[in-house]
């Protein structure tokens, strides 16, 4: 019975050493990233700056003039009314002082290099587009400290080649963190790691998302990640069944909430995220995509290049599958 006992106590404290090992390294990784630089000030990366300073970062929100900045800043600003009134709905001044304190860790600049200077982290946000975001890297990561994250919040381009310009040791700090739009209400952050990345960086990236109060989902790099890799053959094929003249889309969008218990239809889905971003990532998975060129399930259809070229691209534009 006593040595039961001794063994169960030995057991309960090396468990208790092995958590307290583990708290202490989160802490540790956490506590190394209180200062992060957002390049990109759209919707995007102002969301990632919001939940960012909303946990207390310090963050520096970067973009090429001071009226993106402000743009960034406004979307921001109203974003954090919206998420005051839910905390504090019958408190005005606790709601003023929430967003004043959050705002308070934002610092907004058009000084990319020296924003990244003494970042922990540093996230890219920017348009989709190859060369540009590899241009941005190129560019700061000599200019960030040498134990400094870099990540690209890309949706569908592979991380290894936006990494491809950098040095050895810097694309072993180089890693994909996907957010979701819009950031301040959704929950998940892609963290994709390439074939060079370390596991320090994993476990260092895995630790802030959690620290902005996201839930990290690690995967390696492909294309579209774990999401939009299953998301866009399920709206292109919802685009396919219309075509076909299957269902009406108001058909299949009520079919799928209501048989599959889906928040969104696909077509209201596609109008949410934009016809041309659908577009742009099937494109190039068909032509070039690593493991899925000339796959049908990513081959574009009539119907939306139609839309796509008549700048009908969904919500942004006013009128998409539906109208706004």
């Amino acid at each position: 019975m006593f040595a039961k006992a001794f063994v169960d106590r030995a057991k309960f404290m090396k468990i208790s050493a092995l958590r307290k090992h583990a708290f202490s390294s989160s802490a540790i990784a956490q506590s190394d990233i209180r200062r992060v630089t957002v390049i990109g000030s759209g919707q995007m990366g102002s969301g990632i700056a919001q939940v960012a300073a909303m946990k207390k970062h310090d963050v520096t929100l970067v973009d090429v003039n001071q009226e993106a900045l402000e743009r960034g800043k406004g979307y921001m600003s109203k974003s954090l009314k919206r998420v005051a009134k839910k905390k504090f709905p019958e408190d005005a001044k606790a709601q003023d002082q929430f967003v004043e304190e959050a705002l308070g860790h934002v610092t907004l600049s058009t000084n990319a290099s020296k924003s990244v200077s003494k970042a922990g982290l540093v996230v890219e946000a920017v348009v989709e587009n190859l060369k540009a975001k590899q241009n941005i890297f190129a560019t700061l990561a000599g200019e960030a400290p040498d134990n400094a994250i870099l990540a690209s919040n890309t949706s569908s381009l592979p991380i290894a080649e936006i990494a491809a310009p950098l040095t050895v040791p810097q694309r072993k700090r180089f890693i994909g963190l996907h957010f979701f739009n819009p950031v301040p209400q959704m929950k998940l952050v892609e963290v994709v790691r390439s074939d060079e990345v370390d596991q320090k960086t994993v476990d260092d990236a895995v630790a802030f998302v959690k620290s902005i109060g996201k839930t990290p989902a690690v995967c390696k790099d492909t294309p579209g990640f774990i999401v939009n890799r299953l998301l866009l053959p399920y709206m292109m094929e919802s685009i396919r069944l219309l075509e076909s003249g299957v269902a009406s889309a108001r058909d299949i969008d009520t079919a799928m909430k209501l048989g599959a218990g889906y928040p969104m239809g696909p077509f209201e889905l596609c109008d949410y995220v934009g016809l041309d971003t659908i577009k742009f990532i099937v494109d190039g998975w068909y032509k070039d995509g690593a493991g899925l060129k000339g796959n049908k399930l990513f081959e574009s259809s009539k119907k939306l290049d139609e839309l796509v070229e008549a700048g009908s691209l969904g919500v942004k534009s006013g009128k998409g599958f539906y109208d706004y």
